[in-house]
């Protein structure tokens, strides 16, 4: 095992000694392994299995452990033997013994598969020495409305200095302009006194809170721990922060849009603007200055719609309810009437929800708005599809649209995908008037999203919640996701926390989530850079910028070690301590592969670690077996599979490849944003070379699972399996 001194330790519990022999593993290792001891066990996860390994460490001199075990995902705090030890451990539990019959000399030949992959792997990997570099633990907030103060005072609090940028001259921001809340407090029924007020003195006295108000950021260069902010507020000053929360809040959707709403008349206005007539402490008809003796509220006013936003903005049925409650109180003998495709009044507001239905005058319609138009001095409103049969036409002196939350942080003008050194004037001009952010980023001043039609900042929607695919920026509040006072509270707390996460795991040289705590990072060989920019395109993350000449210049607190670079490069230069071409390659041919004499197939599986091998792991743990031809290897995603592996696994006699990875496309769940979505289409390319090789392109399969589908496992293998039987074995066996 190279120069290190291994000490290989085998577990017989769990039922592994009665699944394969243990002895012949023993056996194998002394064959073929430089391993300084092997020891087997049956309580290796015990105190006395755990001591005697230690001891062994201390006495042997140990630097290296192989654990041939359980899989990694469980007892990983137990066999910790220090930062200065390597250990490797190798799944015989969930790959092997729990997922193939006992006793057979196929589920034997896995297990020695896999132990030689160990070795393999053992002998590739180095110590990770962690990029450690000065860093700040300043949080900038941008945006000074609710989330935004709530998310600058949870700093404070937890003992961080805080920059708190608004672009206009008072804190507040829209929860400013409103009359009264949603109710926040039990028992949830009735609306709450605007409190903004009282936050905003509590930020203002805040001495950990510098405040920046009239301001605007000029420019964001750097990376997590780093970042130097450019604040403009008519001159400039220049900042450094460890984390940002973006907490800018949304717009609302364009009342210009909604002509069908009768957008263009004057008497109807959209929620923001029946807002502020009743903050302002006059509900008035525009056209006239006339009392609203009937007010007509229309939701999901281009929210839900293929032409307009296609998603529910959360909060618009509530805010309706709210509204109708002002008319009926400014206006006792006034009625409210709200057409619904459905009310949504999610959580405690449904307790709300029933408390204004008991209102005599407010009245719920079901049905979609066919047009308005005015009649006289009324406006009429058609509706169709209502659940009381006909289409109807009804009569009310305003009209009220409920128009959708936007978030503020994206703006679809800002398309510039240029490194800084190679923007024109023209392009700066437009970046800085759009862009609220400025990344100096060689993927544009933005916050990307995951979705055109929604354009929300996101990196993982179910495992990461206020991460971006900017590490570091944390998003927020309305500016996240629809959503309404209360959870914009809670959601900037939430942010807060991972800002702090940040600047504190890069302070140690750490990754942050997903690989939270992995200290290695991306390594260059820049001498055989050929400038093919594939590595910055296909980072998800803006981890690399550019020089001039296309050479990536790297920036290790930026990057998530997803090795999606490692995957794109055709040259091979870039790699991890514990993660790299080598590596993988090396695993591979450590592989016996049958010869066609034999009647046996060899397959080789890349796994994804985060959905698709948990998936494998739990469908051990249930005892679905499969093919024992197939030999697994995890990868940190799927996108970091260099194609050079597969050309290694067909030179080294595999019959087929297959490679299973998170949901994309519509299911996304990829914890890489890309990476599955990558690999499918390098894949592809691999494919039509097979095919001009007269190879069948068969031979390679992609596929999706999600963390809870481990049924399908045996169904992928044995479907593979029986696909490649009918295949010729491979021509390059034996070469």
């Amino acid at each position: 095992m190279s120069d290190k001194k291994t000490g290989v330790y085998i577990c017989s519990g769990c039922g592994l000694g009665e699944a394969f022999d243990v002895a012949a593993l023993e056996k194998t290792v002394g064959d073929e392994f430089n391993a300084a001891l092997c020891k087997s066990s049956g309580f290796l996860c015990e105190e006395a299995g755990v001591n005697e390994i230690k001891g062994d460490i201390r006495n042997e001199g140990l630097d290296a452990v192989m654990i041939a075990a359980c899989s990694t995902r469980v007892n990983y705090d137990v066999f910790d033997f220090g930062e200065k030890i390597l250990v490797e451990r190798v799944d015989l539990r969930e790959k092997v013994a729990w997922c193939q019959d006992e006793g057979s000399e196929d589920t034997l030949d896995m297990a020695k598969d896999y132990l030689r992959m160990g070795a393999a792997k053992l002998k590739e990997i180095e110590l990770t020495v962690p990029f450690v570099q000065d860093v700040s633990d300043t949080i900038l907030v941008i945006g000074g409305g609710v989330a935004g103060m709530t998310s600058a005072l949870g700093a404070g609090a937890a003992g961080h200095n805080v920059l708190l940028v608004e672009k206009s001259d008072r804190l507040g921001g829209f929860m400013r302009g409103m009359k009264k809340t949603l109710p926040r407090n039990a028992p949830y029924i009735n609306l709450e006194e605007n409190s903004i007020e009282q936050l905003t003195e509590e930020v203002k006295a805040d001495r950990k809170i510098s405040v920046h108000l009239n301001s605007i950021i000029k420019s964001i260069v750097g990376a997590p721990g780093m970042f130097d902010v450019t604040i403009e507020n008519g001159a400039t000053s220049v900042v450094r922060a460890g984390a940002v929360v973006v907490a800018t809040g949304f717009r609302p959707y364009e009342k210009e849009k909604l002509t069908d709403f009768g957008s263009d008349l004057p008497d109807v206005v959209t929620s923001v603007e029946f807002e502020g007539m009743a903050a302002s402490g006059k509900i008035v008809r525009p056209s006239n200055g006339e009392p609203v003796g009937s007010a007509l509220f229309v939701q999901c006013a281009g929210s839900r719609d293929k032409k307009h936003l296609p998603y529910c903005s959360s909060i618009c049925c509530s805010v309706s309810l709210k509204q109708a409650l002002y008319l009926r109180e400014e206006y006792p003998d006034s009625s409210a009437t709200i057409v619904y495709k459905d009310i949504r009044t999610p959580g405690k507001m449904e307790l709300f929800y029933k408390q204004a239905q008991l209102d005599p005058g407010i009245f719920l319609v079901k049905g979609e708005i066919d047009n308005v138009t005015r009649d006289g001095d009324n406006l009429q409103v058609h509706v169709n599809d209502s659940l009381l049969g006909p289409a109807v036409s009804l009569k009310a002196d305003l009209v009220v649209l409920a128009t959708g939350m936007v978030s503020s942080t994206y703006d679809a003008s800002v398309t510039i995908d240029k490194p800084e050194d190679q923007m024109t004037d023209d392009d700066r001009a437009k970046s800085g008037k759009a862009s609220i952010l400025n990344l100096q980023y060689r993927k544009g001043p933005e916050l990307p999203h995951l979705k055109e039609e929604f354009a929300f900042p996101d990196s993982h929607f179910i495992c990461f919640p206020y991460e971006t695919q900017r590490t570091g920026i944390y998003a927020a509040g309305s500016a996240r996701s629809p959503q309404g006072i209360a959870d914009s509270i809670d959601d900037a707390l939430g942010a807060t926390v991972k800002a702090i996460q940040s600047v504190k795991l890069v302070g140690a040289g750490k990754a942050v989530s997903p690989r939270a705590g992995d200290t290695s990072y991306p390594d260059f060989f820049l001498q055989r850079c050929t400038q093919c920019k594939r590595c910055t395109v296909e980072c998800p993350f803006g981890t690399l910028d550019e020089d001039k000449k296309g050479t990536p210049k790297p920036n290790p607190t930026r990057c998530r070690r997803c090795g999606i670079c490692m995957g794109a490069c055709p040259e091979r230069i870039i790699s991890f301590a514990n993660y790299s071409i080598n590596m993988i390659s090396s695993m591979i041919k450590a592989i016996e592969a049958p010869d066609e004499f034999s009647g046996k197939l060899r397959v080789l599986m890349f796994v994804c670690e985060n959905d698709a091998m948990p998936a494998i792991e739990m469908a051990g743990l249930n005892r679905l077996k499969y093919d024992a031809q197939v030999r697994i290897i995890p990868l940190r995603c799927l996108g970091s599979t260099n194609i050079v592996w597969i050309a290694d696994a067909l030179a080294a006699g595999f019959d087929g490849v297959i490679m299973l990875g998170c949901k994309h496309g519509d299911d996304y769940q990829c914890h890489f944003v890309k990476g599955s979505e990558l690999a499918e289409t390098r894949m592809s390319k691999v494919q039509e070379t097979l095919d001009r090789l007269m190879l069948e392109s068969e031979r390679i399969l992609v596929e999706s699972i999600s963390i809870n589908e481990a049924h399908k496992v045996p169904e992928i293998i044995d479907g593979f399996m029986e696909n490649l039987s009918d295949m010729e074995p491979n021509p390059y066996k034996g070469f």
